[in-house]
């Protein structure tokens, strides 16, 4: 199995953003909600129009552990949302294929491989980088794996920055800048 790496580059973040925008909005929008809210894609694939529309949260029990997640839509994501879903019904999926079905994880995968390989990006990328691109970019901004861990239902914060990358990137950073 081929563990897959958070984006940490924003501005590579930013290239694959641009490129998901020219390819369709449902693709734009997977990709963002995937990046703001660290959903599995199993989870992020099982959303409605319902879970989303006149919402200030999302609320989905996560279909891996079955736990309740509530997490509020940020203002990135709400004029997104709102655009992408009017004159939508409120039972249909959320992310609909071109045949008019729920989009699956396959199709989901490549979507996100292809643009990030278009961007350049050397990562090893897959559905789970947006997971782990959220994680890397909180823990960057707020420095506290404790409600990372939380949010990811770790058992243990050093999982949650294993998982991350941050573990290695501490130990690299200790390597580099030690000299005798």
């Amino acid at each position: 199995m081929t563990t897959v790496e958070p984006i940490k580059n924003k501005n590579d973040i930013y290239k694959v953003e641009k490129l998901l925008l020219k390819q369709s909005k449902r693709d734009l929008l997977l990709f963002t909600i995937g990046i703001n809210c660290g959903l599995r894609i199993t989870d992020l694939l099982s959303l409605n129009v319902e879970d989303v529309r006149n919402r200030t949260h999302i609320k989905i029990t996560e279909k891996k552990t079955t736990k309740f997640k509530q997490f509020p839509i940020n203002s990135k994501l709400k004029p997104m949302i709102d655009d992408f879903i009017k004159g939508r019904k409120l039972n249909e999926p959320l992310f609909l294929s071109h045949w008019g079905h729920r989009l699956d994880r396959t199709t989901a995968y490549y979507t996100i491989r292809n643009a990030c390989q278009k961007a350049g990006l050397q990562e090893k990328i897959g559905t789970h980088s947006m997971r782990k691109t959220f994680g890397y970019h909180h823990y960057q901004q707020f420095k506290d794996v404790v409600i990372l861990q939380k949010i990811f239902n770790h058992s243990s914060p050093q999982i949650t920055l294993r998982y991350i990358g941050i573990e290695q990137d501490e130990i690299d950073y200790s390597y580099n800048n030690f000299v005798l």
